[in-house]
């Protein structure tokens, strides 16, 4: 059964509970509903509680190229899950489209007539090539996760986050997904205690459990294809893998999985407002289009009624 969360008066995240009895609360004026940008349905009480008093919720998460996994566990439910659609290749384009364009305009004013040393070039004005930053588009694949934590731990009161991480050896070279790892273990260290786990370990224990993992066909908007694996990476606080007896060895601890609701999240398609076209348009008048301004004289979030 699924669990609805619950804020305090003063807007504190309490354990999640019964559909029921938030019925019941709403029906007799002790709660109000409120809304979150993640779409979930919540209330607020509108007295203090006896106790505030909260037990120990994790969110997993599982990072990726393209897409992306999250799970929120409690002991006893399964919270909520969520499928995220990461703007990889959107911000991969973006970005060689710019640096074409950009190229193009520099070159445009350069009159090759001349020789090489007398061109106007553009001057070097520092090596950047130096730097340590990170590439934009693994960049938006780690900001999007953590604005869904944010998100997440405004609404339960979280105290763990499992974090999956990638171990790259011989001569594989490094993955999208690597690059921007220790940076983001850095910004998720500011919420609450991080637990990194392996692959090996997250599939050992989503077998433990019985969850069924989809391989292929993995740009399914389904549970099964990566918040599974988010479910099991917060299972990872709950129970442990050691000895058992003294000729044996197994699974610690105990959590149950139930159902709970299941979200598909993606960034808006917005497109920053384009000053350069790459193709000039006749006539010298350039089309609108950037921002939230749209070819077809509507801004982006209109509300649009067709009969």
């Amino acid at each position: 059964m699924y669990r609805v969360p619950v804020f305090s008066p003063s807007g504190k995240p309490l354990m999640p509970t019964k559909p029921s009895r938030a019925r019941r609360w709403l029906n007799l004026g002790k709660a109000k509903v409120v809304h979150n940008d993640l779409g979930i349905f919540q209330i607020q009480l509108v007295r203090c509680p006896r106790t505030t008093d909260t037990q120990p919720i994790a969110v997993g998460i599982d990072p990726g190229k393209l897409y992306s996994g999250v799970g929120v566990q409690s002991a006893k439910f399964t919270l909520w899950l969520a499928h995220l659609q990461l703007p990889f290749k959107t911000v991969k384009d973006r970005m060689e489209q710019r640096r074409m364009m950009r190229r193009g305009r520099r070159g445009s004013r350069i009159n090759h007539k001349l020789p090489y040393n007398q061109r106007a070039h553009r001057q070097v004005r520092f090596d950047n090539r130096s730097s340590c930053k990170l590439p934009a588009s693994i960049r938006a694949n780690r900001q999007l996760e953590l604005r869904v934590l944010d998100e997440v731990s405004l609404i339960y009161p979280i105290s763990t986050i499992a974090y999956e991480i990638v171990k790259a050896r011989g001569d594989k070279g490094f993955s999208p997904v690597m690059v921007g790892q220790r940076w983001q273990i850095e910004n998720l260290e500011t919420y609450c205690q991080v637990q990194q786990v392996e692959g090996w370990q997250t599939a050992q224990i989503r077998q433990q459990l019985g969850l069924h993992k989809q391989k292929h066909s993995k740009g399914d908007a389904i549970a099964a294809t990566h918040a599974v694996d988010g479910v099991a990476l917060a299972c990872s606080a709950f129970i442990r893998y050691g000895i058992t007896s003294a000729h044996s060895m197994g699974f610690h601890g105990k959590v149950q999985i139930t159902p709970a609701p299941f979200t598909v999240i993606r960034r808006p398609t917005v497109s920053r407002r384009q000053l350069h076209l790459m193709i000039p348009a006749k006539g010298g008048v350039r089309r609108k289009y950037g921002g939230t301004v749209t070819r077809h004289g509507f801004r982006k979030g209109d509300y649009v009624e067709a009969t």
